[in-house]
């Protein structure tokens, strides 16, 4: 070896090194390698940032920002109500909620859909009587499996695939990687139901991380085409129990019903009183297709804010001025956030209602819900005097909810993502991604520019404000990417790639191809367990290049073995950021993974190799 080949096998062993010591950001460790090739001479200066504008860096990058709008509109949520049978075996509900979380990582984030599914996989176990883990690892793990059927579902395909870009083979295609991935996906799906009951240990729930702020007391509009609409109130009762709701009132006509009859028909225009869970609201809404009464237009409400009389509450409350009445509130559609207020004892809001303060006219916002511990009202929800640590769920502009809660005394709870579904934001956002996935499969366009033309259309018609598009980016993964690929291409041109690869023929392969396929296979999935995964890929890849080449077979085998690997962490809680999503909520220890995670790994090689060696033949 030269000088130059043992410079960058000296970077790249102390920035792998570093990745698996986790103490460092993987962004940073990166940067420092990439700043180390630059300073060395390796990597020319006028290169250093080129990785910044690969096409995989952008796809990564535009594929986060679609996922997001999926996430947040509710399309996500509103599938899994369809999808997941409300009855049945706990065999079932996993086996279904496990498919859907493999089927929707294929085309979105894993970690965004694994997030998603989670408050799910929760209701699963608590309705099975059996510990979260037991849902939540093997849905974890079939979220990682699925992203490796499709060019999108997770960063190491994009990295492979812009490495067969730099060969005259040219770029992977959007289904490229399906024939192999989704074998192995079946495989690992399978599995994962039916032995996870046994090989996933019992483990008590010991997350701390979700304050609890009780369940919310909030107003439920039913629209004419809402599935409430015509249904006996007990019927409706008997939907929301599978998401911890319940009825405690309704109003009609603005008269107020304290304990409806069961027997009674619902119609359009009722409103009813409910009582969920925070992380429940948004299934709650979605399983029967209300809207929160408070965030229709001022409009609808304002009648009933004016003309809205109730004896017992009149000498309590004043009624709203006409100002308040005439006067539009303030409405920033494009940056509606959401945020959870607690009211502070001696805070001046403390006696009054958000009709008393003028809550949308002065403020242009919404009161949502109301969580008060140990008391419960069915008071209309705009009258209700607010006591002292009641939890406030807003609707509003950012700015607009940080100034009403300095000006009345309520300081914001620790950021929760509590998802309120927008049917017809949910649809756009659902056309968008419908259409860049059909313009990269039938190569309209490049992968990067139809999502990113996905992108531009999420921009314009606002499925995600714009204020909020650049923070659904996953910016320490965009950092990691643009600074490994100028280490990857040193590392090719230095040749010592191919002094990696020879070493590896030479010693353990011994020439045999099958055999190097295997070692290949073996030796990413490794590295994945400890180190990230696009790491592993933008390592991995120039290695099996080279051995291709010396072997003289088809390299679309071993970027394929690399693609699979780097997508199978399943034995450390560190491998992979769905394993570690679930360690708080599971309860696991770091050792938990290994019983499950291990058959899984050596069903993938049993899986993976004969399907490599039959779809991509050497």
């Amino acid at each position: 070896m030269d000088a130059s080949q043992q410079l960058i096998l000296l970077i790249l062993a102390c920035t792998v090194g570093l990745f698996l010591w986790g103490r460092r950001r993987h962004d940073v460790v990166a940067l420092a390698a990439l700043m180390a090739c630059v300073v060395s001479g390796l990597t020319p200066t006028t290169e250093a940032f080129v990785g910044f504008g690969h096409p995989a860096v952008i796809t990564v990058a535009a594929v986060l920002i679609l996922s997001k709008g999926l996430q947040t509109t509710g399309a996500v949520e509103a599938l899994a109500q369809r999808a997941l049978p409300q009855r049945g075996g706990m065999l079932l509900g996993l086996g279904v909620l496990t498919l859907l979380g493999a089927t929707l990582s294929a085309f979105m984030n894993n970690v965004g859909a694994m997030a998603l599914l989670m408050p799910i996989a929760l209701q699963l176990a608590s309705r099975n009587n059996i510990p979260p883990g037991k849902v939540l690892m093997p849905l974890a793990f079939g979220t990682i499996l699925g992203g490796m059927t499709t060019l999108i579902g997770t960063p190491p395909n994009l990295i492979v695939s812009g490495f067969r870009a730099q060969t005259e083979l040219g770029a992977y295609g959007m289904f490229d990687f399906t024939p192999v991935g989704l074998a192995v996906a079946i495989g690992g799906v399978l599995l994962a139901v039916i032995a996870g009951r046994w090989l996933v240990p019992n483990r008590p729930q010991t997350d701390a991380s979700n304050f609890d702020t009780g369940t919310y007391l909030t107003e439920v509009h039913i629209d004419a085409d809402s599935k409430a609409d015509g249904k006996q109130l007990r019927e409706v009762e008997q939907m929301l129990d599978d998401g911890d709701a319940q009825i405690v009132g309704m109003v009609r006509n603005d008269f107020r019903v304290i304990a409806p009859q069961p027997g009674r028909r619902l119609h359009a225009g009722d409103i009813l009183v409910i009582e969920a869970d925070p992380d429940a609201l948004g299934t709650s809404l979605t399983r029967l297709g209300l809207k929160l009464e408070e965030a229709v237009e001022p409009d609808k409400g304002s009648k009933d804010e004016a003309d809205e009389s109730e004896s017992d509450s009149a000498a309590e409350v004043a009624a709203p001025s006409e100002q308040e009445q005439e006067k539009p509130a303030a409405r920033h559609s494009d940056d509606i956030a959401l945020q959870e207020l607690v009211a502070q004892p001696g805070a001046a809001i403390l006696g009054r209602s958000a009709s008393d303060i003028a809550l949308r006219t002065r403020f242009g916002i919404n009161l949502l819900a109301i969580s008060r511990q140990g008391h419960r009202s069915i008071r209309r929800l705009r009258w209700t005097e607010i006591e002292a640590g009641d939890v406030l769920l807003m609707q509003g502009d950012a700015e607009s909810i940080a100034g009403f809660a300095a000006e009345y005394g309520c300081v914001p709870l620790a950021q929760r993502s509590i998802l309120i579904p927008d049917r017809r934001r949910a649809i756009t956002a659902v056309a968008i991604m419908i259409a860049a996935v059909a313009l990269a499969a039938f190569g309209v366009l490049p992968a990067a520019v139809a999502f990113t033309a996905g992108v531009l259309g999420y921009m314009l018609t606002r499925v995600i404000p714009l204020r909020r598009i650049y923070e659904a980016i996953d910016w320490p993964i965009i950092i990691l990417l643009g600074a490994l690929m100028p280490l990857a291409a040193a590392m090719a041109e230095t040749g010592a790639a191919d002094v990696l690869a020879r070493t590896l023929l030479e010693h353990v392969a011994q020439g045999n191809p099958v055999i190097a396929l295997t070692l290949m296979l073996v030796v990413t999935m490794t590295l994945s367990d400890f180190m990230n995964n696009a790491a592993t890929a933008a390592v991995m890849c120039p290695i099996a290049l080279s051995i291709a080449s010396q072997l003289g077979v088809n390299p679309d085998s071993f970027l394929m073995a690399v693609a699979i690997g780097a997508s199978c962490a399943f034995l450390t809680p560190i491998g992979h950021q769905n394993n570690t999503l679930i360690l708080g909520p599971g309860g696991f220890r770091f050792g938990d993974y290994w019983r499950l995670g291990l058959p899984m790994e050596l069903l993938v090689v049993a899986i993976g190799i004969p399907m490599l060696l039959w779809v991509w033949p050497l």
